[in-house]
């Protein structure tokens, strides 16, 4: 009588190959720069802000309307019931005025 592989074999087969997969999801998301999607929405010294901004940690609404040239963060950004309560992580609209220092 012939032998078959079990349904079972075949479900720890396929549980060791996501996990390998898994595995290799995780190595190869590592060789990327840490920050990238901060830096990608946030600017640097001696450019302007993207429209989008990610809010760092220490920075207040002042500070970032000072850095990104715009005085309108809480008007153009109707999740912010508090200005006083920003934190790290926040996505806020910057809309930078024609005025602003480059």
């Amino acid at each position: 009588m012939a032998s078959s592989r079990s349904p079972v074999c075949y479900a720890d087969a396929a549980r060791w190959y996501c996990l390998i997969f898994l595995v290799l999801l995780v190595v190869l998301g590592s060789f990327t720069d840490e920050n990238s999607l901060n830096k990608k929405m946030n600017h640097t010294a001696g450019q302007a802000c993207d429209e989008i901004y990610v809010v760092g940690e220490g920075e207040t609404l002042h500070t970032i309307s000072d850095k990104c040239g715009d005085a309108f963060i809480v008007e153009e950004n109707p999740h912010i019931h508090d200005p006083d309560d920003v934190f790290p992580g926040l996505v806020i609209k910057i809309t930078p005025s024609r005025n602003s220092r480059s």
